[in-house]
């Protein structure tokens, strides 16, 4: 069983930038492919990135692209998310999951993902 935290979230302003972190409690962690989702108010779920077992890896959504980056510390059993020139739109509940599997492949949708974290809020002010 893996559990994932969530932290980073908070209040900022349009422009600004926040570092999300996701910390798993097992050591396998790094043998996991992660990605990080989000949900807005009265919206579902949506992909945000991805990244492999080894970080080479890394798939973002279109509204994200060149502005998020996500990362991963296998020695920290932590999985990043750089969030700058941050917008209004970006504003939701942020959440980190992890796919139990060897492949070295990413994956965008969300059923494919089996463990998550419990979320943390991102609320970007105008």
């Amino acid at each position: 069983q893996v559990q994932l935290v969530e932290s980073g979230g908070g209040l900022v302003q349009a422009g600004g930038s926040l570092r999300l972190s996701c910390a798993a409690s097992q050591r396998t962690f790094s043998s996991y492919p992660m990605g990080w989702f989000r949900q807005a108010p009265g919206k579902e779920r949506e992909f945000v990135s991805a990244c492999s077992r080894s970080g080479s890896m890394t798939d973002y959504a279109d509204s994200v692209k060149g502005r998020f980056t996500i990362s991963r510390g296998n020695a920290e059993n932590t999985v990043y998310l750089q969030m700058n020139s941050l917008k209004a739109e970006d504003t939701a509940v942020y959440y980190c999951a992890a796919k139990l599997t060897t492949s070295y492949w990413i994956w965008r949708s969300e059923n494919e993902y089996d463990y998550w974290g419990q979320g943390t809020q991102v609320t970007v002010s105008t």
